[in-house]
């Protein structure tokens, strides 16, 4: 179990010093464990953070989050709430966000501040989940890997314009795939609304899901690999067969003559 003090707990949430203070003073965040004079958090006080900052852009106030937090604790095994917090709010991937400034995105993707639109950049990157603006000029990075493939794509020759169209596309079409390994999970697993009533039904849902979670990105990837060879071998195949087309029906190649 990892172990935080404040300000890395605030970080790693995403959040700020000042909220987590706050979350505890009105009840929706346990106190931490004290050693010494520091305060020592855990893999628990992280899942309650990113719950509390889900249900907050959803709309909740801080007053009806303590509610919610309340009533499921008076009706339920608090540990159990914890466990399902842990894998609704866990990231599924091992990636650790980065921070970039201005000076470095430009460079990262080739353009150039005294010609180019810097601002258009920024406003696209954005909109596409390549960064986050976090002011002063700085971005936290949520995916270092995929702001690597955007700029590896633009020095291979790819418009960056280019390269934000498809990572928006892939985003809609990856959300549907989610979309559907959850509808499978509903429809024939344990996260029906029905089935979340008990002790042993929550856990069994946090099992689920953990145990989905490896199952839905090992189907993308195989079936991705799959896809792309079939879609790569179909594009040569149909360009070289149009070249090959293109060659014999030239009047510079004369029957028997040489290539």
């Amino acid at each position: 179990m990892s172990v935080f003090r404040i300000d890395e707990l605030a970080h790693a949430a995403g959040s700020t010093v000042r909220n987590v203070r706050a979350y505890q003073d009105r009840g929706l965040l346990p106190p931490p464990r004290l050693q010494g004079r520091v305060g020592l958090y855990d893999d628990s006080h992280l899942a309650r953070l990113r719950l509390i900052g889900q249900l907050l852009g959803r709309g909740y106030t801080l007053a009806t989050i303590a509610e919610l937090i309340s009533a499921w604790e008076r009706g339920r095994n608090l540990s159990d709430l914890l466990g399902l917090e842990k894998v609704l709010t866990d990231p599924w991937s091992d990636e650790i966000p980065d921070r970039i400034d201005t000076a470095e995105l430009a460079r990262v993707f080739g353009v150039d501040p005294r010609t180019d639109d810097l601002t258009a950049l920024l406003r696209m990157a954005e909109e596409h989940g390549f960064l986050e603006a976090e002011g002063g000029g700085r971005f936290k990075v949520p995916s270092p890997r995929l702001l690597h493939v955007g700029a590896e794509l633009v020095a291979a020759g790819i418009p960056l314009t280019a390269v934000f169209e498809i990572a928006g596309r892939i985003r809609e079409d990856c959300a549907v795939i989610a979309r559907r390994f959850v509808d499978l999970a509903r429809e024939h697993g344990n996260l029906s609304a029905e089935r979340l009533v008990s002790r042993e039904e929550i856990s069994e849902a946090a099992l689920f899901v953990q145990r989905l979670r490896p199952l839905a990105q090992l189907a993308v990837e195989g079936l991705l690999a799959r896809c792309m060879e079939a879609e790569i071998r179909t594009e040569l195949g149909d360009q070289l067969a149009a070249t090959v087309a293109r060659d014999a029906r030239s009047p510079d190649r004369s029957p028997g003559g040489e290539g």
